[in-house]
Parts: C-alpha cells; sequence; structure tokens
C-alpha cells in the first residue's frame, strides 16, 4: 500500500529560515499533510511553533547522530517533543566508507542507539549519498555492508538520485535492500553530480514509476538539493502533481498537528 507523500524541509530552506510558519503553511496549501524536517536540534523552536500552525504533520527527520561531536540523546530528546517518528542521520563523510571495520563501526553506532530511541518511541535510520555506493569492498557495496550489520530495527532511507550518481540503480539497489528501506528520497533530473541541475519529479530521467513500485511500503519523500533558479515551490508543487496526479501517489490526511504531539 502506498504511504503518504513528504517533503524535505532542506529543499525549501531559504523561506523556511526566513519564516518558518509561512514556509509550512505553502506547503501545506500544495496538498503535502506531513513534512521532514532537517537540523532539527537546530530549529526545534521554530518547529514546535510552525508544526501546529500549519497542521502538517512529520513523517521523520534528519539530524545528525553518530558523529563524534555529537549528543545523539539530546537530538532525541527533540525529536520526542516534536513528534518525529523516526530520526534518520542524513551523512556519514566518505572516508568513513572506505574499511569495513570503519563501516561497521558507525553501524554499531547506529545499533546502540535503538534502545534509548525505543524508549522514547522513537527509531534511528541513515539516508545515503552517493559514497557508500562507489565505495565497494570485498565486492560488494559499503552501504550495503553497512545494511547488513544493522539491528533490524534501524531503517534505511534510500536516496535514489544519489544512488544512481553512486553508480547503482536504484530500482536494482531497493529490490536488494527489501524491508530495510523505508523512505525514499525522490528527486529527478540529468543523473550527473550538480544539485543545480535538479529539476521537478517528471521533468528528469530518473525512472521515479519503477522507484516507487519497488518499494511501494517505503515513504516518498520529494526532495530537490538546489536548482537552477526561479522558485522552489514551483519545483515542489510540479512535484507533488507528477507524484499524484500521474503516478497515483496519496497526499494522506491531515491530522490538524505534528502527529498529535505536544509541542
Amino acid at each position: 500500500m502506498a504511504q503518504p507523500l513528504s517533503v524535505q524541509l532542506y529543499t525549501v530552506r531559504d523561506a523556511f529560515g526566513a519564516d518558518p510558519v509561512a514556509a509550512l503553511k505553502r506547503l501545506a496549501d500544495i496538498g503535502f499533510t506531513q513534512v521532514e524536517p532537517f537540523a532539527i536540534a537546530n530549529f526545534a523552536d521554530q518547529l514546535a511553533e510552525a508544526l501546529p500552525a500549519s497542521g502538517l504533520g512529520v513523517s521523520s527527520a534528519h539530524a545528525g547522530l553518530v558523529a563524534d561531536d555529537v549528543d545523539a540523546h539530546e537530538v532525541l530528546a527533540v525529536a520526542q517533543r516534536l513528534g518525529v517518528p523516526v530520526v534518520i542521520d542524513p551523512f556519514v563523510a566518505p572516508e568513513k566508507w572506505q574499511s569495513r571495520d570503519d563501516v561497521l563501526a558507525t553501524a554499531a553506532k547506529l545499533n546502540e542507539l535503538v534502545a534509548p530511541a525505543a524508549d522514547l518511541g522513537l527509531k534511528v535510520g541513515y539516508h545515503n549519498h552517493a559514497h557508500e555506493l562507489q565505495s565497494r569492498i570485498d565486492g560488494v557495496t559499503a552501504l550495503e555492508l553497512f545494511a547488513g550489520a544493522l539491528h533490524e530495527a534501524v531503517v534505511l532511507e534510500v536516496d535514489t538520485y544519489w544512488s544512481e550518481i553512486g553508480g547503482e540503480s536504484a530500482v536494482a539497489l531497493l529490490g536488494r535492500l527489501g524491508e530495510q528501506v523505508q523512505f525514499l528520497h525522490i528527486k529527478d533530473g540529468p543523473r550527473v553530480d550538480d544539485v543545480k541541475t535538479q529539476t521537478a519529479a517528471g521533468r528528469g530521467e530518473m525512472p521515479i514509476a519503477e522507484i516507487l513500485a519497488a518499494a511501494p511500503h517505503a515513504t516518498p519523500v520529494v526532495e530537490l538539493d538546489d536548482h537552477a533558479g526561479g522558485d522552489m515551490f514551483d519545483d515542489v508543487t510540479e512535484s507533488f502533481r507528477y507524484l499524484t496526479e500521474e503516478l497515483g501517489q496519496t497526499a494522506g490526511t491531515r491530522a490538524g498537528g505534528a502527529n498529535g504531539a505536544a509541542l
């Protein structure tokens, strides 16, 4: 069963930074019912105000969890306050994906957070870029080595665009990773390593229909890392239209707050 669409707030970071309430209301007006915030420890107060004002729920959120300078327990506490069900570490640097020991160490750090997250009613996960797939260890992508070492409660968010930049078919990768993948970053463009070339969903070369069919259990999250110019909300609106009207994705039902959380 198709999961309701979400949208990564990093896509509209400039508008969010200028006026969080107005930015989230624009996303709600487009038709989204949930969002994926980023850097939640930095924007906790803004989100606590803007989410209930917009009526949007939270599908998941990005925040560093495993870096040495991060207090993961503080991040999890913020997530609980905001009604975030899943906290996803969005980036571990390329040098940490070159050896088996380093990959397994990163997996172990996430695994150690499973219990404290569960105590707060949360889950943790990881989001890839290209480098986790460009690195191969004993013939296996570093991302898949990592996935095999994760606790069963740790989820994956596959960025389908960066997967293809990294040299792996997103559809094939999703088939191999299976139910571990609970979130998909959906973006489009010419599949080149230049974020300025990214486009609204349906306007580029990505096989988005096939990607969604390969992981129907996963929540699709609209994202553009950047674009060539113009109003980013136009690309977000077009992405929403394409995914709902042409590909039949559901927008979900507005719950009237951030997953019912008391903010």
